[in-house]
């Protein structure tokens, strides 16, 4: 299959790029749209500008019309309006396609045209990524273009003959790297069209149409949950990513949509690293080329990727065990980021949250498994010990206050006070006493 790099996109001919329910969007109609924000971009101040987007289509056009506008795309991975605000002194603005409470200048997504040649997207063009780092504050993470390319070129060496013909479908959003590299920049390079919306459910993918081929963009938390009543699509491809998927839930989803589970293994500093065909249980992870893992001192991983900006590599936060073959497993992370429904989680951004809290004195945050489910467990050092009636009325005003700063699953589901965390001698977390507050239901 002929591949196009993103700064060619434009001049392959015209076709369907995307679809939304009924409507169609060609190739055409998203080059005058890009022209039209690219002329709205280039009278705006600032380099930096977020992007918040339901639509994928929406977002496919901002994200073009700021690089041939010459700005920067940011992509926040999230469209939360108090950390957009939070994160002011990184934006000089947003571009949404829905309303947004902050105080940035912003721009509303329209669906205006304009003709004209577009300003070249200059060779040095990057995006700006942030993910959940093991401090608790944000990491910025900076993407090339040529990165971007590269990544959708060795995925179509793995997968070009299987994609051929397909429709790409995802569950997965297009504000991490994941989906944008996936459900974006791979199909967009290969000439596919994708779809503008997002599948929530299990009812929403089985409504596609049975005449098409479809390349499916998920995650384990979705495969998980696949309704085996419903019939799906025809899917040529399934890809998971963000997290461990289950054999159990792979086995699952190959008999739903008769189609075994490729997944991938990376993160957003590192783009892709692995992947692996889910044909049986703990099957081994091959690299990409151009990667080799390294082990450092204690255990400690660091990977070297054609996909980095440096030849220093990167550290990982997994526990890797590698075979003489090269092929590996994976153990286990390293860091305070967890996996909660195969979304990042920084715990020690959880807990930089409830520090803020009125009356809370410190704070642990750590995950919890409950009949095969994880979910968040804190505990809170308060000056005293409360009665039944209060506590439960300030978990209530807890959770409330959590909620414009932390996903869904980042908010702690099991709540435990005490007057004093357990540590150890050396004045460190007692993680094993923690762990026991917690031993008991509720």
């Amino acid at each position: 299959m002929n591949l196009h790099s993103l700064r060619d996109w434009f001049s392959a001919p015209d076709r369907m790029v995307a679809w939304h329910g009924q409507q169609q969007h060609t190739l055409h109609t998203l080059r005058q749209q890009v022209r039209a924000l690219a002329d709205r971009l280039q009278n705006q101040p600032g380099q930096y500008w977020a992007l918040c987007f339901d639509n994928s289509y929406a977002f496919t056009a901002a994200l073009l019309a700021l690089w041939h506008a010459g700005k920067t795309p940011v992509i926040p991975g999230h469209c939360r309006a108090a950390q957009l605000e939070e994160m002011a002194d990184s934006l000089d603005g947003v571009i949404s396609d829905m309303p947004l409470a902050v105080a940035l200048p912003q721009l509303r997504w329209d669906d205006a045209l304009a003709s004209g040649a577009l300003p070249p997207i200059a060779a040095d063009a990057t995006l700006v990524l942030f993910t959940s780092g093991s401090t608790g504050t944000p990491r910025r993470v900076v993407k090339s273009l040529r990165a971007l390319d590269l990544e959708a070129r060795w995925l179509s060496s793995l997968w070009g003959a299987r994609l051929r013909d397909c429709h790409v479908i995802a569950s997965v959003s297009h504000q991490h790297l994941y989906g944008l590299s996936f459900r974006i920049v791979l199909p967009m390079a290969l000439g596919l069209p994708f779809a503008a919306q997002q599948i929530f459910y299990s009812e929403q993918l089985a409504d596609h149409s049975p005449d098409r081929r479809y390349a499916f963009i998920s995650s384990p938390a979705f495969l998980r949950r696949l309704d085996p009543a419903l019939a799906g699509p025809r899917c040529e491809l399934i890809v998971s990513a963000g997290g461990a998927l289950p054999w159990t839930a792979a086995q699952h989803a190959q008999q739903a949509l008769s189609c075994t589970v490729d997944e991938i293994y990376g993160s957003t500093e590192t783009g892709v690293i692995g992947w692996r065909c889910a044909h049986e249980e703990n099957a081994l992870w091959h690299c990409f080329p151009q990667i080799t893992l390294r082990e450092q001192d204690a255990g400690r991983w660091r990977v070297f990727s054609a996909l980095l900006e440096t030849d220093d590599g990167c550290a990982l936060d997994d526990r890797i065990v590698q075979q003489p073959s090269g092929q590996f497993q994976l153990a286990g992370r390293q860091d305070r980021v967890v996996k909660i429904e195969d979304k990042r989680v920084s715990l020690s951004e959880i807990e930089r949250r409830l520090l803020a809290l009125p009356g809370v004195e410190d704070a642990a945050a750590l995950a919890i498994q409950r009949h095969g489910r994880h979910a968040i467990g804190v505990v809170l050092a308060l000056p005293e010990m409360l009665d039944a009636a209060t506590l439960h009325q300030l978990k209530i005003e807890w959770k409330r206050a959590l909620q414009p700063w932390l996903e869904p699953v980042a908010i702690p589901r099991y709540w435990r006070v005490v007057t004093s965390i357990p540590v150890t001698a050396q004045s460190k977390r007692a993680w094993p006493q923690i762990e026991e507050l917690f031993d008991a239901a509720g």
